[in-house]
């Protein structure tokens, strides 16, 4: 029997999807880093491209900044040549070169674990810094892209277009545990199966509780 309430539905999704994709939340990031001030990078790097491209460039962008010390230093000039076929060059190094002096600044070079100061640092918003939180510090944390929120909303978990309320209203049909697994896991499915134009509902693992599911008759 199909599940009645969407925080019923959430608990199925939650344990097909970690079936479909097994692994933790570190495991399951593609975003290649030792460290979190190194994922904090590549995941402000990877907005408006892939993280195929962002994998392509951190290599030589960490050995020239190993850190927030080396980062906060940078030459702007030099810096945008590293990063600029990730797109939005000069505004990501900005963004980059901010963050890195914050830290200095602020938090002893460390990249700090609230939420309330990660959201301080420049070019770091709600999704960065769930990223960074669930993935490198094992706290909780829902980080919402394009394919989050598409997924959430045809499955019924939120109606909404807004980021932070998706972010909410998941969180609030899911234990905080399963927040970054889950993240990581709609992201590979809405790559995989659940695509934007055309869902390939007839091979998905939750086309049988999800609202939105289209299957032949």
């Amino acid at each position: 029997m199909a599940p009645r309430t969407p925080k019923s539905r959430a608990k199925v999704v939650v344990a097909r999807l970690a079936v479909e994709y097994p692994g933790t939340a570190k495991e399951l990031c593609a975003l290649r880093h030792d460290s979190p001030f190194q994922l904090l990078v590549a995941t402000i790097l990877s907005a408006q491209t892939t993280d195929v491209r962002v994998n392509m460039v951190t290599p030589a962008l960490f050995s020239a900044y190993p850190d927030a010390e080396a980062l906060a230093r940078a030459d702007p000039a030099k810096l945008e040549e590293l990063i600029r076929s990730t797109g939005f060059f000069r505004s990501k190094a900005r963004s980059l070169l901010g963050m890195a002096q914050a830290l200095v600044e602020r938090f002893g070079g460390e990249v700090p674990t609230a939420m309330e100061d990660l959201v301080t640092l420049p070019g770091v918003g709600r999704k960065t810094a769930n990223v960074v939180r669930s993935v490198d510090f094992d706290e909780p944390g829902f980080a919402v892209d394009t394919h989050v929120g598409r997924l959430s909303r045809r499955l019924g978990f939120t109606t909404s277009m807004d980021p932070e309320v998706v972010e909410r209203d998941v969180d609030a049909l899911v234990p905080p545990e399963e927040w970054g697994g889950l993240s990581l896991r709609l992201i590979l499915h809405g790559r995989a199966v659940c695509v934007a134009r055309t869902p390939r509902c007839v091979t998905c693992v939750l086309a049988d509780v999800c609202p939105s599911a289209v299957l032949p008759a």
